[in-house]
């Protein structure tokens, strides 16, 4: 993992990464590995090459100048990666032009821009943005890079966003498509610490992305999931009455997403927010009838790890309501009990508890659903690199606020902290289920 003068933690949603021990991790340099190497890595942080009298600040591939620099072999990975932070259509229009020269230098299709921290998918997944890249394109490029063993799992340590969440955020449907068409059960509703533990389609609601709600539904999104604050999707989209008047338009887009979120909710969702603000005065029973569920359900905790619900109720280990659920697979903490009392019972280690804003019902359609890719989870080997000689600016596409974002958005100097990384240090989340 990269270090830039100060610790970085990960918060427990990342991917887990390793350095490698039989490689030299104090030498300085990195060395490119071929296309078929088992080993990703995280590439070093460089300035974007730019011709030697550019009369514009941003590379433009077709500028015969800059179409040189692009198709010189001498032109490294980590100086394409630096191209590809430009937020300028003529670049992001660019993705597989791009994206393709980056690969045919031998980078491994999971490999990461070391001061971002994305993948190409990554990339890719912004790069369909409406009035910036082309959908188009960008489809057309992430189905390659996914048949090559793209993970569509993989985050980004700084904002905690996978490629489904890039798409969200970025209202692009045609990518979302790409990424859930073989995507495991309940993918669709994992988690982003960086929208307080919301679902994509938080992402997409909090940022009025008609386009990628509609999709994210179609697709099974649990509408009735809450965030860590309690909201359902519904609850976070901005309300058209506190917009002004110049924002006329997005308030009637608010509007819209708005009715279509409360549409989607099952109609057994009818106890109201003023009455779940005190879980312990609510059976069991009623606070899973307001999510759609029942004991004996296949349920999902944050969009990870699956079970089947055993337990619905208040606690003597903590106050409000918690739901049991007892796992698939070994991934547990207990057998259905804590400090003596039994709630439920199953195999030591195949037991846990969570709060019920965490947990959603897996997708019937998708239960039998199963990864195709056949590229597995590989450690990630970095080294540490000195940045105080970076001079050049990027722009992610997240702004620096989240209240009703648009597109285009200015170039910001990566020398300053931007709002919601603090200084590009992660978060880490607090551990919640026992």
């Amino acid at each position: 993992m990269i270090q830039t003068g100060a610790n970085i933690e990960m918060t427990k949603e990342d991917p887990f990464v390793e350095p490698s021990n039989d490689e030299d991790s104090v030498s300085g340099s990195y060395s490119t590995v071929s296309s078929d190497s088992e080993r990703p890595v995280i590439h070093p942080v460089v300035s974007a090459p730019m011709p030697t009298d550019c009369e514009f600040s941003f590379f433009d591939p077709h500028d015969p100048a800059c179409k040189r620099i692009l198709h010189d072999l001498k032109t490294t990975v980590s100086e394409l990666f630096a191209i590809l932070r430009q937020w300028v259509p003529q670049v992001q229009q660019q993705i597989d032009v791009i994206g393709n020269e980056i690969l045919s230098r031998g980078c491994h299709v999971n490999d990461r821009d070391g001061l971002t921290d994305m993948t190409l998918l990554h990339y890719t997944c912004k790069a369909g943005a409406q009035g910036i890249g082309d959908a188009e394109i960008a489809a057309k490029f992430a189905s390659q890079l996914i048949a090559m063993g793209a993970d569509v799992t993989l985050r980004s340590r700084w904002t905690n966003m996978n490629a489904l969440h890039y798409a969200a955020y970025f209202d692009v449907p045609e990518l979302i498509r790409v990424v859930l068409k073989d995507a495991n059960a309940g993918e669709v509703d994992a988690t982003c610490s960086d929208f307080n533990f919301g679902t994509s389609l938080h992402i997409s609601a909090s940022n009025l992305c008609l386009s990628a709600v509609k999709c994210l539904l179609e697709h099974g999104a649990n509408p009735v999931f809450r965030n860590d604050k309690g909201q359902m999707p519904s609850d976070i989209v901005p309300d058209p009455l506190d917009m002004p008047l110049e924002m006329a338009e997005a308030a009637a887009v608010a509007k819209e997403l708005k009715q279509m979120l409360l549409d989607a909710l099952p109609l057994t969702c009818d106890i109201s927010k003023a009455m779940l603000t005190n879980y312990d005065h609510i059976s069991g029973k009623a606070l899973l009838m307001s999510l759609g569920l029942k004991l004996g359900d296949r349920v999902m905790i944050a969009g990870q790890k699956v079970g089947t619900l055993r337990f619905c109720g208040t606690t003597e280990f903590a106050s409000g309501q918690w739901a049991g659920i007892e796992l698939d697979e070994p991934e547990g903490k207990n057998d259905g009990s804590i400090c003596g009392i039994q709630y439920f019972s199953c195999p030591i280690k195949y037991g846990i508890f969570a709060p019920l804003s965490k947990i959603g019902k897996v997708p019937m359609e998708k239960k039998s659903l199963t990864r195709k890719s056949s590229s597995k989870s590989i450690p990630i080997r970095s080294q540490k690199i000195d940045l105080s000689h970076v001079t050049s600016k990027v722009n992610t596409g997240l702004p620096p606020s989240k209240k009703y974002p648009k597109h285009p958005i200015p170039v910001q100097d990566i020398t300053k902290p931007q709002a919601g990384t603090e200084g590009i240090q992660c978060k880490v989340q607090l551990e919640l289920d026992f």
